[in-house]
């Protein structure tokens, strides 16, 4: 079957600000019906890359594409986009937020539901962030849009929230939307049908899951005395990472960390491991790996 045209496009896409290149000479695409992921470190240029997407800053050089042409004033009508500040209006209620963006796309607002509803009438800078987040998806639908870029949507809410949250992201995919996606969180990355992995403003890793981490190790460390043994090995230059009480060591060496182990009296089982997204994450940011 042929694949259906793409959604968003960025073709060698380069964005620089002075001396800093933000955006180094990416190219990807969103398809309809799909939920692609974009994850990187704090500064690896996600945001700029969507913001290139949106066609709100204009690209050094590389073209873009929204929805077959320049992301122009029209075809943006077409896009439902959450920022990351929300992009609501703290002084008006929860029913002049919608009303708002409705009338911006010409649309009708969408009915309030639930907790919505009950908060129709209050000011947005007075309703809980995860309400707050729930009616920026709904101002963001309002419309229809053919593409939904969504830039860490569930940051600062609880577990709870976020599920719904995905299942709003999810519905929409399964209707014929493109949705793109940054997220923080692991667990959001699973639920995606691609990712993208960008650092220092590249693209280094698209794919699921196993085609991101290819070329990354793990080495798992179990003891009784844990957090000495944490200490011991980041003091030792590894790079250490905790899940409860379990030592991950990203790209580490299982006979160099027994030996590091074994030199400060520590009794430990050494044993390599799969690699996560976020190993693989914590490894390109202190500038190892293939980029």
């Amino acid at each position: 079957m042929t694949a259906p045209p793409a959604l968003l496009r960025a073709a060698s896409v380069s964005r620089a600000f002075g001396g800093f290149t933000a955006v180094d000479s990416v190219s990807m695409d969103l398809r309809p019906g799909e939920v692609v992921g974009l994850l990187g470190a704090n500064g690896a240029g996600k945001t700029t890359l969507l913001r290139l997407l949106l066609g709100l800053l204009a690209p050094t050089s590389g073209a873009v594409e929204l929805l077959g042409g320049a992301p122009d004033r029209e075809r943006r009508r077409r896009l439902g986009y959450v920022p990351q500040g929300l992009g609501l209006y703290r002084d008006l209620t929860v029913r002049e937020n919608l009303a708002f963006a409705a009338s911006s796309y010409g649309a009708a607002p969408a009915p309030l539901e639930g907790e919505l509803a009950e908060s129709a009438d209050a000011l947005v800078r007075d309703i809980p962030l995860g309400l707050q987040r729930r009616l920026a998806f709904v101002s963001a639908l309002a419309h229809g849009p053919s593409v939904v870029v969504l830039d860490e949507p569930t940051s600062g809410v609880d577990a709870v929230a976020r599920a719904e949250l995905w299942d709003t992201i999810r519905a929409q995919a399964a209707s014929g939307v493109g949705v793109l996606v940054t997220t923080h969180y692991m667990q959001e990355a699973e639920q995606c049908d691609r990712l993208l992995l960008m650092s220092e403003g590249r693209l280094v890793g698209e794919g699921d899951e196993q085609a991101i981490v290819a070329g990354t190790t793990a080495v798992a460390v179990r003891t009784d005395d844990w957090a000495r043994a944490f200490d011991v090995l980041d003091s030792a230059g590894e790079l250490v990472m905790l899940s409860g009480r379990a030592i991950r060591v990203a790209d580490g060496d299982p006979d160099g960390l027994r030996t590091i182990l074994s030199a400060a009296g520590l009794d430990a089982t050494v044993e390599r491991v799969p690699a996560t997204i976020e190993e693989r994450m914590a490894v390109l940011a202190r500038g190892g790996g293939a980029a």
